[in-house]
């Protein structure tokens, strides 16, 4: 027996921001019910083996899942715990932008056993968060902390980016000094990055705007190491940082390599042999179901290096690295052999130690770099 978790995506939003690249549909509110509907069915006809799965884990992400009313979301967490015993579930998260989720319905999704709440704050910075066409206010982010602090939600995730266009290292040092004051328990700091498919990718396709250089972009990873560290946050992977033992459980998952379970549209799974994906298309999905049908795109089977190359790049994510145990003997030869070129190449950068291997904290700023190289 092993850990799993799920992942549910919930598609709506009420924009779409322009640096985002995961599947979602604006303004269309009036499809939630039709969409739950279809959800619930995908779940009860899942036909993936978890009986060797415990799930400890549950996202809830999108899209903006707050959308939701709280029946619809106790329809997807009855059908959920029909179908999979959720009575081992430790962490069952939330997203939810700031000031689309009213003090009320905190109340009642923390009711339904939600008990971990993620808020998309990217800035306090008006015209940061106007580039970026978020919708919300600083003071939107205030209200819904305090809100989540009054129903009962001790555990909060904030997301924070930088690395925009037209942003200071002072502005970033302001964000964070002020999210610092909010006392979440884990704060997520994303660098902006140009994804195809996005109005940000067009714009600077389109030379409308230019993204900040490369020395800038450490200037930024610095800061926020820096001041994150001193307000006693530690870092376990590249962009998060917890308090108090309050690591996000689920991502864990993905960057150990761990099974999980994905549904709704674009939604993604993974049992340690097999990876699949659902449709990124809302219509796609819902008449697929209505057929009786799988909402699966594509079923790839992993190769042993495959696997080993997904170990590698998602280790070097995270602080504690992997164990290279886990590296298969047939391999080893020729993983040592690249390991050894790697650490000429990045000096001072990789370390080697109790059967593990680790990023520096200025490796971490080269960690895709690094971890191509490694690959097989």
């Amino acid at each position: 027996m092993y850990t799993a978790g799920i992942y549910v995506h919930i598609p709506f939003c009420k924009s779409k921001c322009i640096y985002c690249d995961f599947y979602s549909v604006a303004n269309q509110n009036d499809r939630i019910e039709q969409f739950v509907n279809t959800l619930v069915r995908e779940i009860a006809t899942c036909e993936v083996d978890t009986t060797k799965w415990i799930f400890n884990t549950i996202f809830i992400g999108g899209g903006t899942p707050s959308l939701l009313n709280a029946r619809q979301m106790e329809k997807i967490i009855i059908a959920l715990d029909d179908r999979y015993n959720l009575s081992n579930i430790k962490e069952f998260t939330i997203e939810a932008n700031p000031g689309e989720a009213p003090k009320e319905k905190l109340k009642e999704f923390y009711s339904l056993g939600i008990n971990r709440l993620s808020i998309g704050v990217q800035s306090f910075k008006s015209e940061l968060l106007k580039f970026l066409s978020r919708i919300h206010s600083a003071d939107d982010v205030y209200r819904t902390v305090q809100s989540a602090r009054d129903v009962g939600f001790e555990n909060i995730n904030c997301d924070l980016i930088y690395n925009i266009p037209g942003q200071t290292l002072d502005d970033w040092q302001s964000d964070l000094d002020i999210l610092i004051n909010l006392n979440p328990e884990h704060i997520s700091a994303y660098s902006l990055t140009v994804e195809q498919n996005t109005k940000l990718h067009e714009l600077v396709h389109d030379k409308t705007i230019t993204m900040p250089v490369d020395e800038l972009h450490k200037k930024f990873n610095d800061i926020t190491h820096n001041t994150l560290e001193k307000s006693n946050y530690v870092q376990y992977e590249i962009s998060n940082y917890y308090k108090s033992n309050n690591e996000c459980l689920h991502n864990l998952h993905y960057w150990d390599n761990d099974s999980y379970l994905g549904f709704g549209p674009s939604a993604h799974g993974y049992d340690g042999e097999k990876r699949w994906n659902n449709f990124s298309n809302l219509d796609k999905y819902i008449s697929l179901s209505e057929n009786s049908k799988s909402p699966v795109e594509t079923f790839d089977k992993i190769t042993d290096v495959e696997r080993i190359n997904e170990i590698i790049g998602f280790g070097l994510r995270i602080t504690k690295g992997f164990e290279i145990s886990r590296i298969p003997s047939l391999l080893k030869n020729q993983f040592q052999k690249q390991l050894k070129q790697t650490q000429v190449k990045f000096p001072e950068m990789i370390i080697e130690e109790n059967n593990r291997i680790k990023l520096t904290q200025n490796g971490m700023n080269f960690a895709d770099a690094i971890a191509v190289d490694l690959m097989i």
